[in-house]
């Protein structure tokens, strides 16, 4: 509740300074000062220091797996900020108006990942998808950013449309808003009928297959910068509030929805990598690697156990951290495709060192973080001993992931050639040493993060 009130508060704070504050550097310094806070106080209520209750029993529940997610995604945001907050001012003339969204869309985040009402559900998704359209489309000149924004609305605005008709079906069959009601009610067909509509609804806020349509085109025509925060904090706040939805719902009716599940990730698995295998662009191949990550993560949701929310918190904090960065990289350099990054090594060594690590834990390599999240997922999903193909598939996709992660490191240390000129700063460049050093020791020592869950 702390961090909720704060992040409204900070978003006001940055409006206002739309309006009075004409020095960016201390907009920017404001911004990324106010990350800290929210990491902060959201550490403080995890001790149980609370300085504003309100009773929200039956609507919300701070409990320790919601606040551990909501300090993954502070620290992100924080991370992102200090790598990417001078980027955010290209797109337009509205540099606090931006972070102003970004701190709005961090409330929505705390309210879907904390929700005990389909009520909030629905609000906090709907906090965290209005301003990303804003956001998407915020480079006014480039038509690739208008169209992006227009198609994202559109479809974003039909997938609302499913969850609101979902919603009123479960309504109509239990009497009750409350997910912790719904689950000993009898699965009637109304139930059954609104849970499908809100599985695909949240399957297309993930941009899980066939659902994922929107991703390549709104990922590819928005700003970089903005498509960096979309595609890492926001996706893995959406999978914390659809596990969180199906654990506490409907985890009675798993024998139904389990097999849709099985192959929604089965396909978004396929899909995802075997389409990123062909492309031209790095930003693109990006776009489709997202969504064969949202793939592994659907394990997750598949398992619906102990090990499934464990392995979801780590792969939120394994797959923000890494693409950060890599979009942070991208963002700096002049030509987005593959031969953009020829002979990056030999000029900018350590920029190439860094990048080598986030794309080795993207694709699951041992010694990164990414490597003990899959694992998580992996066995999380071989402990219901349901659908063991599911798992065999899962392996067969990581290991296609690795050709076109490589084709970047490839290029980077094997091909000739001579990127343009790198504006980096020393900040940039340390806070990438710390996103890398982080990736690292999450991969041996992942218990750093997990015994936050428990103790």
């Amino acid at each position: 509740m702390n961090a909720l009130l704060l992040s409204s508060v900070l978003g006001v704070l940055m409006m206002f300074c739309g309006a009075w504050v004409k020095d960016k550097a201390v907009v920017r310094t404001l911004a990324i000062g106010g990350t800290l806070a929210l990491l902060l106080v959201n550490i403080l209520e995890m001790n149980g220091i609370v300085f504003f209750t309100i009773r929200v029993e039956g609507m919300m529940n701070f409990d320790r797996f919601s606040l551990l997610f909501t300090n993954i995604a502070f620290a992100a945001t924080f991370l992102y900020l200090l790598l990417s907050a001078r980027e955010m001012e290209k797109p337009g003339n509205y540099f606090a108006e931006y972070l102003a969204l970004v701190f709005f869309i961090l409330a929505g985040i705390i309210l879907a990942s904390s929700f005990q009402s389909l009520l909030i559900l629905f609000l906090g998704i709907e906090i965290i998808s209005i301003p990303l359209y804003i956001l998407t489309g915020s480079d006014k000149k480039n038509l690739k950013s208008n169209e992006a924004s227009l198609k994202y609305f559109l479809l974003g605005s039909f997938s609302t449309g499913l969850m609101l008709m979902g919603i009123a079906l479960i309504y109509g069959a239990t009497g009750t808003f409350a997910t912790a009601r719904m689950s000993g009610a009898e699965p009637t067909v109304l139930l059954v009928t609104g849970m499908i509509l809100l599985l695909f609804s949240m399957a297309f806020k993930v941009s899980a297959a066939p659902f994922h349509f929107w991703t390549p085109d709104v990922y590819d025509g928005a700003p970089t910068v903005f498509t960096s925060f979309m595609a890492t904090i926001v996706k893995a706040a959406v999978f914390v509030a659809f596990i969180r939805l199906f654990y506490e719902a409907f985890a009675n009716e798993i024998g139904t929805w389990r097999i849709w599940i099985a192959l929604i990730t089965a396909a978004t698995l396929f899909i995802g990598n075997i389409t990123a295998v062909f492309q031209q662009s790095v930003k693109r191949m990006l776009a489709y690697s997202s969504i064969a990550q949202a793939g592994f993560m659907l394990l997750g949701i598949f398992a619906m156990n102990a090990e499934g929310k464990e392995g979801l918190i780590l792969y939120s904090a394994a797959y923000s951290l890494a693409t950060i960065g890599v979009f942070a990289v991208l963002m700096k350099m002049n030509d987005y495709t593959f031969d953009g990054f020829n002979g990056l090594a030999r000029k900018e060594p350590l920029l190439a060192a860094t990048v080598t690590i986030f794309l080795l834990s993207l694709a699951g390599i041992p010694l990164t973080a990414g490597f003990m999240s899959k694992f998580l997922m992996l066995e999380a999903a071989m402990a219901t001993g349901k659908h063991l193909w599911l798992v065999i598939f899962a392996v067969l996709m990581a290991a296609v992931s690795v050709y076109y992660y490589f084709r970047v490191i490839q290029a980077m240390y094997f091909k000739e050639g001579e990127p343009g000129a790198l504006s980096l700063s020393p900040v940039f460049k340390y806070t990438l040493l710390v996103l890398a050093a982080l990736i690292i020791l999450l991969g041996i020592f992942p218990n750093l993060l997990l015994n936050w869950y428990y103790f």
